[in-house]
C-alpha cells in the first residue's frame, strides 16, 4: 500500500468513557481496548460536544459544531455541502468505506441514501440510517433493496468491514474505514447470551450516584444492575469485534501503517442521577473513550492529559494521515499531543444541547450550553441562568451542585465567561431552540422530522 497510513475508526454508539478497562473499570472485560491503550495513546479527558447521536456524529465527520453542519438534533439531516473526512480522504487518494450506523440523512429512519453527495465521500457502503434491531436489522449497499443482518449486529458489521479490508490486500492505495456498531446503545438485553454469561449483576457495583427511581425510564428493565450488566456485555462484544479487525491488520502486515481510533458519539447515564440515555451535562453522558494507536508515531502506553472533544477528531485524523484540511473545521488538530509533543488546544470542551428532542424531553431537560474544564463541569440554560456546577476533583460523582452556593458564585462568573468565549468563537447563535431552528433555516426539516417520528402528535414549529 501507499506511504500514507491507513485509517481505521471504530465508533460505537453510546459507549460511556468509564466503561472500559483503560479507564480503571475492574468490572468490565475489554482486553482489546486494553491492548490498544498499551500500544498507543489513551486520552482520559475526551468529551462529546453535544451528547446526542446525530449532532455529534456530524461533528465527528466534519470537525464542526452542529450549528455549522446543520444537524442540531436527532433525525435532522446534515447539510450536503459540508466537507467531511470521507471527502478529504477520498480526494487524497484513499479508498473510503463506512459500515454501520449513519443517522445523518434525516427521515424516515429507514431511508436509503443513494451513491452521491449524501454519502459524503464514502464509496464502500454498508449502512443503515437508524434502527434498534440488533439481530435481523436492515442495511443498504448501493441499491434501495434492504439487506438484513444474519448475526448479532457488531459481528455482522465486522464481517462486512473485513470484506472491504480483504479487497484492499492488492490495492496500492491506503484506506479509510469507519465501522459504527449501534451497541452498546439500548436495548441492553438484546445481546447474545455468550456475552451476557460473562457478567453477574450481583457482582457489579453501581456508581454511587445511581438512583433507584431511574428504573421508571423507558429504556430500563426495572433492574439497574441487570441493565448495567447487559450494557457491559454489549461493550465486551464490540471489544471482541475490534480484536478481529486488529487481527486482520496483523495478518496483512498493516498494523504499523494504520492509525486506529476507538471513540464514541456520547455516553449513557444508566441510572446515574436517576436518569438513562444521553443529552445531559453529566460525566456519564459526555465522557467518551478515546484511544489512538499508530505504532510508527504515537508513543505506546502514553496518556495525554489534553482535553479532547469530538470536533477535534476530524482535523486530528487529517493531520496524522497528511491529507487535505477541512477548511470549515472548528476543532483543533491534536496530533502533536498524541505524538508525544507539547499539548495544544483549548483548556475546556464546549458542550451543550441546542435542541431538546425525544429522550431529552422524557428526562425533562432544558436546552443548555456549558463547558467541561480539567476540573469543573458547568451548564447554563438557554436564558443564561446557571443550572449545574460540579467540582469533579472533590466530587467525582457529581452529587453536590454548587450553583447557588457561596463557593459557586465566583466560579459561575468565571465559567459563564468561558461559555461566552466559546459562543463567540464558534459563531453559535445561542438562541432558544425554536428561534435557533428559524435562524438556521431548519424549520421545515424539523417539521418533516416530527411528522415522521411522531405522526400522532408532532411538535411542529411555525
Amino acid at each position: 500500500m501507499a506511504d500514507q497510513p491507513n485509517v481505521l475508526v471504530v465508533l460505537p454508539d453510546q459507549h460511556r468513557g468509564m466503561a472500559t478497562a483503560p479507564a480503571g473499570n475492574t468490572h468490565i472485560h475489554t482486553p482489546t481496548l486494553e491492548r490498544l491503550a498499551e500500544e498507543g495513546a489513551y486520552c482520559p479527558n475526551a468529551y462529546a460536544n453535544v451528547p446526542v447521536c446525530t449532532p455529534n456524529r456530524g461533528s465527528f465527520l466534519t470537525g464542526q459544531y452542529p450549528h455549522g453542519h446543520g444537524a442540531i438534533a436527532n433525525d435532522l439531516p446534515m447539510r450536503s455541502d459540508v466537507r467531511t473526512i470521507g471527502e478529504a480522504f477520498r480526494d487524497s487518494g484513499y479508498n473510503t468505506a463506512y459500515v454501520g450506523k449513519w443517522h445523518l440523512d434525516g427521515v424516515p429512519r429507514d431511508k436509503f441514501t443513494p451513491p452521491g453527495p449524501r454519502r459524503h465521500g464514502f464509496d464502500y457502503w454498508a449502512v443503515y440510517n437508524c434502527h434498534l434491531n440488533y439481530f435481523s436489522g436492515h442495511y443498504y449497499r448501493d441499491d434501495p433493496e434492504k439487506e438484513h443482518f444474519d448475526d448479532y449486529e457488531p459481528v455482522a458489521l465486522t464481517d462486512m468491514a473485513l470484506e472491504f479490508l480483504d479487497e484492499q490486500r492488492t490495492d496500492e492505495d491506503p484506506f479509510c474505514l469507519v465501522v459504527s456498531p449501534h451497541p452498546p446503545h439500548d436495548p441492553y438485553e438484546d445481546v447474545p447470551q455468550r456475552y451476557r454469561d460473562r457478567y453477574d449483576p450481583a457482582e457489579i457495583d453501581l456508581r454511587p450516584n445511581t438512583e433507584t427511581d431511574a428504573t421508571e425510564a423507558p429504556q430500563s428493565s426495572g433492574d439497574l444492575a441487570q441493565d448495567l450488566a447487559n450494557y457491559y456485555a454489549h461493550v465486551t462484544a464490540v471489544d471482541e469485534q475490534v480484536g478481529r479487525l486488529l487481527d486482520w491488520l496483523d495478518e496483512a502486515d498493516e498494523a504499523d501503517d494504520t492509525v486506529v481510533l476507538y471513540t464514541s458519539d456520547h455516553g449513557d447515564m444508566i441510572g446515574s442521577q436517576g436518569r438513562y440515555g444521553k443529552s445531559q451535562p453529566y460525566e456519564e453522558s459526555i465522557h467518551v473513550p478515546f484511544i489512538c494507536r499508530y505504532p510508527k508515531e504515537v508513543p505506546a502506553g502514553s496518556t495525554p492529559g489534553q482535553i479532547v472533544s469530538t470536533v477535534d477528531v476530524a482535523p486530528t485524523l487529517c493531520s496524522l494521515a497528511g491529507v487535505g484540511e477541512l477548511p470549515d473545521s472548528q476543532g483543533t488538530d491534536l496530533a502533536s499531543a498524541l505524538l508525544g509533543g507539547t499539548q495544544v488546544g483549548p483548556s475546556s470542551a464546549f458542550i451543550g444541547l441546542p435542541k431538546t428532542v425525544d429522550i431529552s424531553a422524557i428526562n425533562d431537560l432544558p436546552v443548555w450550553r456549558g463547558v467541561r474544564t480539567e476540573r469543573y463541569t458547568y451548564a447554563r440554560r438557554a436564558d443564561g441562568s446557571p443550572w449545574l456546577l460540579y467540582d469533579n476533583e472533590t466530587d467525582p460523582y457529581q452529587q453536590e451542585n454548587l450553583v447557588g452556593t457561596e463557593e459557586g458564585t465566583d466560579l459561575v462568573d468565571c465559567l459563564d465567561a468561558e461559555v461566552d468565549r466559546w459562543v463567540e468563537q464558534t459563531g453559535d447563535p445561542d438562541l432558544p431552540e425554536n428561534e435557533l431552528l428559524a435562524e438556521l433555516e431548519l424549520v421545515e426539516a424539523w417539521n418533516q422530522r416530527e411528522r415522521s417520528r411522531h405522526p400522532e402528535s408532532p411538535q411542529l414549529v411555525e
